[in-house]
Parts: C-alpha cells; structure tokens; sequence
C-alpha cells in the first residue's frame, strides 16, 4: 500500500527518505507526513524545549548559522556548508550529498 517517497527538507533543503513503514505509522496516528528530515526534526524538539541538558529554559539563541568554504569532493565546485571542514573527511555539495535511493 505504502512505496518509499523521497521529501525534501524545509530547512535544510536535503533530500530523506520517508519509508513506506513511517508513512504507516504516520497514517495510524492521523499525522501528516514530514516536512523535516529527521536531524532538523530532532533539532526543533530540543529548540522547543528550551535547548541544554534538563529541558526548560535558561537556552540562548545562537543567531544566524555560520557557514564555510569548501570544495566538494564530489563533482569539485565550491560550495559552502555548515561547519568548518578539517580536511579529514571528504565534504560534499547539496547535489553530490542527496543519498542514494533506498530498494
């Protein structure tokens, strides 16, 4: 009944997989699917609950998100992502990131 369904993010813009289980689940509960991936889901919860260990307030806002110049080991461009690269590990554009659909 179900089939996997790719989704793109509403606020990183990156491309998940809502499975054919989730969207079961979802359905169950009455929710409407996803707009989030599951990183900046996660990231809302513990901004609404006031951030840091405990929950419930005494959080800061940490102003605008701080991006970087890098150079994606993929296809080559330059691009900019949202952490200081350190040149251990390879670093990727919005294009190259997109994972690979799950069968």
């Amino acid at each position: 009944m179900f089939e996997d369904k790719n989704l793109v993010c509403s606020d990183c813009q990156v491309e998940f997989v809502f499975s054919s289980g989730d969207q079961e689940f979802f359905a169950e509960r009455g929710f409407t699917e996803p707009k989030r991936c599951k990183p900046c889901r996660q990231a809302a919860k513990q901004n609404a609950r006031g951030g840091g260990f405990g929950g419930g307030g005494g959080g800061y806002d940490r102003g605008p998100k701080q991006f970087f110049p890098a150079v994606c080991s993929g296809c080559g461009i330059q691009t900019e992502v949202p952490f200081q690269p350190d040149g251990r590990k390879p670093v990727y554009c919005r294009d190259c990131f997109k994972p690979a659909p799950r069968y």
